[in-house]
């Protein structure tokens, strides 16, 4: 769905829906759905035609047509899904008998009056847009020509006089060693390709480094790509700078096609010492199709390119990830734009405003330009200063004074695709800086059915994991809060992005952060004290996002019964005794809710808790997201498995917190659509009935297990002991699971061996309540496990071998809680192809030390972690410092000892001399590593 035409990408097959034979609609209600969707098909795709047209460039005539389309598309939605939830009804009737008959015969004479309420209310669509056809026709949108923009906003950036650069001098000589030595200082790169989002200076840096090496070569040539490139006009431009002279006449007079152009290219290029700068790549299929053709690889070339997208940057190869401005550059900058001058002779009465400015345009070269320019004028006004940094982040795009940045930055907005245009915009309900979770987001942006799988092959995490890399990737968002895998699990949107799409959202009313005319369909209010009290029949998105000191009053109840989105994790809720207000929201596809801030009843540091939820929560039948991960949720109702359609549920328990959200103990099969289930607490009787093995669609589980306790005696309840192998049985259905952490559990371990063969995805695995290693735990069943974390009572000497064994591995963390009754075993080892992708390695155990891998296993290590204790390098124990060798581990950067704790060891004592020895020896090894690794050993022993 793109902002340009509304809902109606999901509106037509929901029409579609309707014409099935189960509605029994009236026959002239399905007379008109049928012409509805011939007429808003048409609609459909005239409003895509729209949408790819810049919006300067539209008249304004088109602009109210499409602004009405897409209101309508609005409507029309909201009366199919109030049929819908009409029609499908609340939760389940009850058991008993008489009273479902009374309520089957009350939903029947219900559904019948629905049908003929959705007979009208189509009629009055269908009035409205044959009106909407009559004006299209009438006006001649398709006639109308939009105004052409001849100047490309990106030339200033390539004409950039030498004396007005700031800042670029390291990143230059940066690409122009990797040009010329390689990043390594040896072997030289032949591309490199500059990537960062739009006004970062990729353009500037290329032209700088263009100008500076040029002379060193035979022949160059600088050209830009557009959005849309004209292929046959790019390899012309290529010819013309690359020889002015051979090519003026020829190729501008000469018909050729492509062929024959990307052909002269080579010929030309051919024996040649040539350098060739591509501006602004777009997209790897006019690498792939046509300038990586041209550009011969006679290994005397140089090629840099430019893009905004990482994969397009990664593809063409020599991938260079443009840094913004250090703070001092940006100083430099800003002031020399509004002051003319270098020095430190800057007014000092605008020093804390300059700060928070530079602060938002966050070291991004064009912003800092911009926002200059807008002050130049303004020099002696520091109130005015004052107002434009106010302003920064809340839609200054508008001012005429930020048209060119608004120009270089919707390059990137039209380049999306539709569906993503939406969810960029959806991004405007955050204020600056602010922290946005990655799973939240795409969890928001399904409830508002952005996220979509035509073929239905796909989950909708999955999908809208990809949307979220799409925006990463083309270098619209900066990723946060990076995991052990270096994915990120939040963004942020940079201020100068933030004002674009703030902006768009207004013009489009797809967004509101100010209580309005009551109009709005989606609300967002940040640092609010109290509820909006008009009624807002057409909302659809409500966040309430407040700083953690900010208690809002009482909510009233909300009149908005079309809502989908209820955000509340952003505030805190004053006199919250009650829930039951939710119930009427029976459109709500996420809730997301915090703790309670009344000082009535229960205290936890002064503020009571929100401890449960209403009964009557099961009857939101359309709730896709049930986050709790800021409330303190105890205990879910047991009418929580009647909502079928959730696909994430988050408790409120933490992976350091023992208190989580208790499941109930029957029923969890019944929500076989979750795709996230986290911060929970599983009951044993849950886990003995194997409710578990029915969440085949589940991808996430984190859940701490409920074990029953030990008896007076010290021995195992029964039940504990019978627990593992259906919890086993349960995982190994678990087909489509990629993340499993099972944290621990004070009262109990469990043996969790068994047969699994369908952990085929499974990429994390983190459980530390096991006797030992399961034995499915191996190369063969876990193709993709990545991250592995295991905590286990007995170790087996094999234990390391077939870890080694597993392909994907990249970080490894292993502990053994070691026990007197621990039996001896003999030394671990492994083979030369052992752990070819680990990263990072942390061992507790006592069997294993640096000397165990051979030349060949973990080629890859960068961190590793183990631990040893004193005794074991004394005189006739098990290890000796010729364990700890170094050089067979080439990746190595950082080595860590644990279990040297120095209190143990007085001063003059053996203990103390042996781990100095120890530490000595480590550092002999690293001074003659290759790559020098830094040994971290506890400060007194030095």
């Amino acid at each position: 769905m793109d902002f340009a035409t509304g809902a109606l990408g999901f509106l037509l097959p929901k029409l579609a829906q309707l014409l099935k034979d189960e509605y029994n609609l009236q026959k002239g209600a399905r007379k008109d759905i049928e012409f509805l969707s011939r007429e808003l098909e048409i609609m459909h795709a005239a409003l895509c035609k729209v949408g790819k047209v810049p919006r300067e460039q539209l008249s304004e005539l088109q602009r109210i047509w499409a602004r009405d389309v897409r209101e309508l598309s609005y409507d029309m939605e909201d009366i199919v899904d109030t049929f819908m939830v009409d029609v499908e009804g609340p939760a389940p009737p009850s058991k008993s008998r008489a009273k479902k008959i009374l309520k089957g015969m009350i939903r029947k004479v219900t559904k019948a009056m629905n049908r003929r309420g959705i007979a009208q209310d189509i009629k009055d669509i269908k009035e409205r847009v044959k009106e909407m056809a009559e004006q299209h026709s009438r006006y001649k949108f398709d006639t109308i020509t939009p105004a052409q923009t001849h100047i490309d906003p990106r030339l200033k950036a390539q004409h950039t006089e030498v004396t007005e650069l700031v800042g670029i001098d390291e990143a230059k000589q940066e690409v122009i060693m990797r040009l010329t030595k390689g990043d390594d200082g040896n072997q030289r790169q032949r591309i490199v390709s500059i990537v960062g989002f739009g006004g970062l200076g990729k353009t500037t840096l290329a032209k700088a480094i263009y100008d500076e090496i040029k002379g060193e070569f035979n022949c160059t040539a600088f050209v830009s790509v557009s959005s849309n490139p004209d292929t046959d006009k790019l390899l012309r431009n290529m010819l013309y700078d690359l020889d002015k002279k051979k090519f003026k006449d020829d190729i501008q007079n000469t018909i050729l096609d492509e062929t024959h152009l990307i052909n002269l290219v080579r010929e030309f290029l051919r024996n040649k010492r040539y350098l060739i700068v591509i501006d602004d790549i777009w997209d790897t299929e006019l690498w792939d199709n046509v300038i990586g053709l041209a550009l011969i690889k006679n290994n005397m070339g140089s090629i840099i390119t430019t893009t905004r997208k990482i994969d397009v940057a990664k593809h063409v190869g020599g991938c260079y990830k443009l840094k913004q401005l250090s703070d001092e550059s940006s100083k430099i900058l800003f002031y020399e734009r509004i002051f003319g001058s270098r020095d430190d002779k800057w007014p000092i009465q605008f020093s804390e405003v300059s700060k928070k400015i530079l602060k938002k345009c966050g070291g991004v070269p064009l912003a800092i330009v911009t926002i200059s320019s807008l002050l130049a004028n303004k020099s002696e006004n520091i109130e005015e200063w004052d107002n434009v940094c106010d302003s920064i982040g809340l839609g200054l795009g508008n001012n005429p004074g930020m048209d060119s940045m608004r120009k270089i930055l919707m390059l990137s907005y039209y380049d999306l695709p539709s569906h993503l245009k939406t969810c960029l915009l959806y991004l405007s309900i955050f204020p600056e800086d602010y922290v946005i979770t990655k799973d939240r987001l795409i969890w928001m942006w399904v409830a508002e059915g952005f996220v979509h799988d035509p073929q239905g092959s796909q989950s909708f995490l999955e999908i809208g994991e990809s949307y979220f890399n799409g925006l990463l990737n083309r270098s619209l968002i900066q990723p946060a809060n990076m995991d052990v895998e270096g994915t990120p699990q939040a963004c942020r949107v940079h201020d100068t992005v933030l004002d674009l799409i703030v902006s768009l959202s207004k013009e489009e009313c797809f967004v509101s952060t100010v209580i309005g005319d009551g109009k709005h369909r989606r609300l967002s209010l940040h640092n609010t004290a109290s509820w909006p009290t008009m009624k807002m029949a057409k909302l659809r998105s409500l966040i309430i996002l407040n700083p953690n000191d900010v208690v809002i009053d009482p909510m009233p109840s909300l009149s908005c019964h079309l809502l989908r989105v209820l955000d509340l994790r952003g505030c805190r809720l004053k006199d919250f005794a009650c829930l039951g207000f939710l119930v009427s929201l029976c459109h709500l596809r996420y809730l997301g809710l915090s703790r309670n801030a009344s000082k009535i009843g229960a205290h936890i540091n002064g503020f009571r808790r929100i401890n449960h939820l209403p009964e009557e929560i099961g009857k939101l039948q359309f709730l896709q997201t049930l986050d709790l991960s800021r409330a303190t949720v105890r205990v879910l109702p047991s009418s929580i498995i009647g909502l079928r359609q959730l696909r994430c549920l988050r408790g409120s328990g933490t992976k350091i917190s023992n208190d989580r959200t208790r499941l109930p103990d029957a029923g969890l099969k019944n929500l076989a659509s979750l795709e996230v289930l986290e911060g929970v607490q599983v009951t044993y009787k849950c886990i003995i009935a194997k409710e578990l093995e029915y969440l085949t669609q589940l991808r996430v589980l984190e859940a701490k297990l409920d074990l029953p306790g030990r008896t007076d005696s010290g021995d195992d309840v029964g039940d504990r002991r019978t627990c593992a192998k259906p919890l086993v049985d349960s995982l190994g259905k678990l087909s489509k699971i990629e993340s499993i952490d099972i944290p621990y559990n004070a009262r109990g371990r469990l043996c969790f061996d068994g047969s699994v063969e369908r952990l085929g995805k499974l990429r994390k695995l983190h459980m530390d309540l096991a006797t030992e290693v399961p034995t499915w735990i191996n190369g063969a069943s876990l193709p993709v496990l990545s991250y592995l974390y295991l905590e286990v009572v007995h170790e087996r000497r094999e234990d390391i071998q077939v870890l080694g064994t597993l392909p994907s591995l990249r970080h490894l963390k292993l502990s053994v809680l070691f026990s007197n009754e621990q039996p001896e075993l003999e030394r671990c080892e492994v083979g030369p192809d052992a752990f070819p992708c680990v990263v990072r390695c942390h061992l507790r155990t006592q069997r294993v030390v640096p000397s165990m891998f051979p030349p060949g296993a973990m080629r890859r290590l960068q961190d590793f972690t183990f631990y040893t204790e004193v005794d074991y390098f004394r005189s006739g124990g098990r290890l000796t410092v010729d364990d700890l060798g170094l050089a067979h581990l080439p990746s190595l950067r950082i080595v860590t000892v644990g279990g040297l704790h120095d209190e143990w060891y007085d001063e003059g004592s053996e203990g103390l001399a042996v781990a100095r020895s120890l530490r000595e020896k480590l550092e002999q090894e690293a001074v003659i590593h290759p790559n020098k690794p830094r040994i971290n050993f506890p400060r007194s022993l030095y």
